[in-house]
C-alpha cells in the first residue's frame, strides 16, 4: 500500500479513477474500454501482469457495501460496460479478472453466506452478465465468491465453475478463489479452480495427502497446472516485458477528468443549472470541503497522488467560493477529526471512516450567507466499501442534513436565491422526502481523483451532463422486493464476520442459522430494480436508466428490421435545445405474455450514446438484439425458451419514459442447458 519503495527517489502512484457506478452511469461501451486501457496499462508499466478487476456483482439491493465497485442492478448493463472494460485492460497484455463469481450481493458475514436462490433468477440475472462478460470480453481469468450457492460454496462447486463456465459458455481460461475462500482445498481443485489464494501451507499439506491416497487424482492436478502454465506463458512478466516505470499518468488523469462529468447524473433542474461563472457559490456540508473521490477496501485506490477538492475545481472554473463559510467548515472538520480519531488517521481501512457531523447554524447565520452570496450548494457524501454493508441509517439522511437542507432552501428562498444539491455517494440513498425543498440535484457519484474538477466541469456548463442511472433510487427503504431479505441493520461483529481473507478463524458453525447473515433467500425471484417496480407499479424518487441534460432531444422513425435471428432497431435522435449534447438511448423490450412464467413488464436488451448532437443536429442510431436474447430461464424444462408472439421494442429514456415503439414477430425458440444448481429449501417466490 505504499507508492515509495526504498532506495528509489520516484513514486509510484496509479490513477484513482472513477468508481464502478460512475463509469456505468456513462451508459457508454467506448469509456469503460478506455478506463480499461488505462489501468491495463499503468499495471503493466509498473512491471505486473494481472489486475484483479473488474467486480461485476448485481446490485440486489441499495445497502450492499460493495455497489460502488459493481455496475447496476441490470444485467446486460453490468455485463457489457463488464466487457469493454476488459476489453481495454487486455488491449495492452495484462490480464483481467472478473469476479466475485457468482451472487455475492452483500457483505454481511460474506465468506460463510448461502445465497439461496431460484434457478431462473440465478440464470436471468446473477449468472447473466458473467456470461455476457465472459463471451463479449473474454477475460483471462475468472474469482470465485467467498458464498455458497443453494448450499454449496461456489469455489467447490463444479456445476458452476465446469458445467456452466467453462461447457456452457466456453471459458478456457484460469479460474481462481478469493483469498482464503471455501473449506477444502481438494474440493476446490475438483471443482476447477486451477489456483487456490493466497495459498496456505495447511491446503499444500491437504492436498498433498489426498494426492497420495488417491482422493485427488493427478489428472485434475495436471489439468490445474496446464491453465497456470497457459495464463503464465501469456504474461508480461515471461516475455521479459522492459516495463518502464512510467505510464502516462497525465492522459489517464484527463480521461478521468472527462468521463468522470459523462458518469454524473442530472436529477432535477429547476432553472438553476449551469451556473454562470463569476458567481459567489456558499458551500454547505462537511463534504463539499473533503469531497470523496471513491470507497474503501480493495475496490479503491487508497494511495493516490491527489484528490481536487470541489473547492480547488470551482475556483478553476471562475468561480468564488464564501470565504466566512469555507474558514468555518474548516475549523469544524479538524475539530470533529481530532473527536473521531484522537490517535489520529488510520492509515488504511477496508471499512469507511467515520465522517464529520454537520455543522448546526442560526437562523441569522443563514440569512447573512444567503444575502453574501448568489447560489447555495449543499453536498450529501456517502462512503462504503469491502467488509461491510450499509444500514438503513446511512440510506437515510441524518437529522442534521435534512435540518441543513431545509433551513439552507428556506434562507435562499427567502432571498430568491436558488438551491443546488450535490449527492457525492457510493449507492442511492433517500432522495423522496427533501428534493421538491431544492432547485437542482446533481449526483456526482465518487469520479475519482479529478472529481472537483468534474463536477465544475458539469455545474458550469462547460460539459453537458449526459449520465443515465444504472440504479433505482426508491422512495424509502422498504419499497424494494429484495429489501425484505437483506441484513439492512446489522452491528454485531460476529454477525458481520466478514475478515476470513486474512485467514482466522471460520464462522461458528454450531450456532442456529440466521436469516440474512448465515443464509439469504432471494425471494423476490427475477423482481430485482427496475423488474420489480416497473412490473408492480410501484412508485420511485428516479428510475433506472433517468437522467436529465441542458437540452432536449427528440425521437423519429423508429423501425425494426429482422434479419435471421438478429432485430436490429433504428430511430432518429434530434437535438432540440440550444446546447450541445449527448444522449443516451436505451432500448427495452416487453414480451407477449407467456402461460408458462411470469415475465417482467419490460427488461433492456441494448442501448447506445449519440455523438455531441449540436442543436438541430440528427443522430440515427442503431441497436441490435439477438433472437436468443428475447428467452426467459424455464427451470421446468431446463431451458432457454422464447415464446412466439409480438414483443414490444421500447426506445426509452429511461425506464419509466417510453419515447417511442416498434413491434415485431418472434418465432418460439428452445435451447436446452444442463439442470444444476437448484434451491435445497422451499423459496417463497414473488409472482406477478
Amino acid at each position: 500500500m505504499n507508492a515509495h519503495r526504498d532506495y528509489d527517489s520516484r513514486d509510484y502512484f496509479c490513477t484513482d479513477y472513477m468508481t464502478s457506478i460512475t463509469l456505468a452511469s456513462t451508459w457508454d461501451k467506448q469509456a469503460a474500454y478506455l478506463v480499461g486501457k488505462g489501468i491495463g496499462n499503468e499495471t503493466r508499466e509498473y512491471g505486473l501482469d494481472w489486475i484483479l478487476a473488474p467486480s461485476m456483482n448485481l446490485m440486489r439491493n441499495a445497502l450492499c457495501g460493495r455497489n460502488h465497485e459493481y455496475y447496476s442492478e441490470d444485467p446486460y448493463l453490468s455485463g457489457t460496460i463488464a466487457a469493454y472494460y476488459i476489453s481495454g485492460i487486455q488491449s495492452e497484455g495484462t490480464a483481467a479478472c472478473i469476479k466475485h463469481f457468482a451472487a455475492n450481493n452483500q457483505e454481511t458475514n460474506r465468506n460463510a453466506n448461502d445465497s439461496r436462490v431460484s434457478q431462473r433468477a440465478l440464470r436471468e440475472l446473477y449468472l447473466r452478465g458473467f456470461e455476457l462478460a465472459t463471451k463479449i470480453g473474454n477475460p483471462w481469468t475468472v474469482m470465485t465468491a467467498y458464498n455458497s450457492i443453494n448450499g454449496k460454496p461456489t469455489c467447490e462447486d463444479p456445476s458452476l465453475t465446469e458445467t456452466i463456465l467453462r461447457n456452457e459458455w466456453g471459458f478456457k481460461g484460469l479460474v481462481v478463489s478469493d483469498w482464503n475462500a471455501g473449506k477444502s482445498a481438494t474440493a476446490s481443485m475438483l471443482a476447477g479452480n486451477d489456483m487456490l489464494q493466497p495459498g496456505q501451507d495447511s491446503q499444500y499439506k491437504e492436498l498433498l495427502v489426498n494426492v497420495t491416497n488417491g482422493k485427488l487424482p493427478m489428472t485434475v492436478l495436471d489439468r490445474n497446472v496446464k491453465r497456470i502454465l497457459q495464463f503464465i506463458v501469456k504474461s508480461h512478466s515471461f516475455a521479459d516485458y522492459a516495463y518502464s516505470n512510467e505510464p502516462d499518468l497525465k492522459q489517464h488523469s484527463a480521461d478521468d477528468r472527462r468521463i468522470g462529468t459523462e458518469g454524473m447524473v442530472l436529477l432535477k433542474n429547476n432553472d438553476v443549472l449551469p451556473l454562470e461563472t463569476g458567481k459567489n457559490i456558499a458551500l454547505y456540508g462537511c463534504t463539499s470541503y473533503d469531497i470523496i473521490s471513491g470507497g474503501t477496501g480493495f475496490g479503491g485506490t487508497m494511495v493516490s497522488r491527489y484528490t481536487v477538492s470541489l473547492v480547488e475545481g470551482l475556483r478553476k472554473a471562475g468561480f468564488t467560493v464564501y470565504k466566512q463559510l469555507l474558514n468555518q467548515y474548516k475549523t469544524h472538520i479538524v475539530s470533529e477529526q481530532k473527536r473521531l480519531y484522537p490517535n489520529g488517521l488510520p492509515p488504511f481501512a477496508l471499512r469507511p471512516l467515520n465522517r464529520p457531523e454537520e455543522i448546526e447554524m442560526t437562523d441569522q447565520q443563514l440569512q447573512e450567507n444567503a444575502r453574501n452570496t448568489d447560489v447555495a450548494v449543499i453536498t450529501i457524501g456517502r462512503k462504503s466499501g469491502e467488509a461491510a454493508d450499509r444500514t438503513q441509517d446511512e440510506f437515510n439522511l441524518y437529522n442534521k442534513e435534512l435540518k441543513m437542507i431545509r433551513q439552507v432552501s428556506d434562507a435562499y428562498h427567502k432571498e430568491g436565491k436558488k438551491v443546488v444539491v450535490l449527492l457525492n455517494i457510493c449507492s442511492p440513498i433517500e432522495t423522496s422526502s427533501w428534493k421538491s425543498l431544492v432547485d437542482g440535484i446533481l449526483c456526482t457519484w465518487q469520479s475519482g481523483e479529478q472529481i472537483g474538477n468534474s463536477i465544475a466541469d458539469v455545474v458550469s456548463g462547460a460539459v453537458n451532463p449526459s449520465g443515465k442511472l444504472p440504479v433505482t433510487f426508491q422512495n424509502a427503504y422498504g419499497d424494494a422486493a429484495s429489501d425484505k431479505n437483506f441484513p439492512s441493520d446489522v452491528k454485531d461483529m460476529k454477525d458481520l464476520a466478514s475478515m476470513y481473507m486474512w485467514g482466522g478463524d471460520k464462522q461458528n458453525t454450531k450456532r442456529e442459522p440466521k436469516a440474512n447473515i448465515d443464509y439469504t433467500d432471494y425471494d423476490e425471484d427475477i423482481y430485482v430494480g427496475y423488474r420489480y417496480f416497473d412490473s408492480f407499479a410501484k412508485q420511485v424518487s428516479f428510475p433506472f436508466g433517468f437522467g436529465l441534460s441542458y437540452t432536449t432531444f427528440a425521437y423519429d422513425q423508429a423501425k425494426v428490421i429482422q434479419q435471421g435471428k438478429v432485430y436490429t432497431v433504428s430511430v432518429e435522435v434530434k437535438n432540440t435545445g440550444k446546447r450541445a449534447g449527448r444522449n443516451v438511448v436505451e432500448l427495452f423490450v416487453a414480451a407477449p405474455e407467456s402461460k408458462h412464467l411470469n415475465k417482467p413488464a419490460k427488461e433492456l436488451r441494448d442501448y447506445t450514446k449519440t455523438h455531441l448532437l449540436q442543436p438541430d443536429e440528427s443522430e440515427i442510431i442503431t441497436m441490435k438484439v439477438n433472437a436468443d436474447d428475447l428467452a426467459s430461464f424455464n427451470e421446468k424444462a431446463s431451458a432457454w425458451k422464447t415464446d412466439a408472439g409480438t414483443y414490444q421494442f421500447l426506445i426509452c429514456s429511461s425506464a419509466n419514459d417510453v419515447e417511442t415503439r416498434c413491434q415485431a414477430t418472434v418465432k418460439a425458440s428452445i435451447r436446452k442447458v444442463n439442470n444444476v444448481m437448484k434451491p435445497l429449501v422451499k423459496l417463497h417466490l414473488l409472482h406477478r
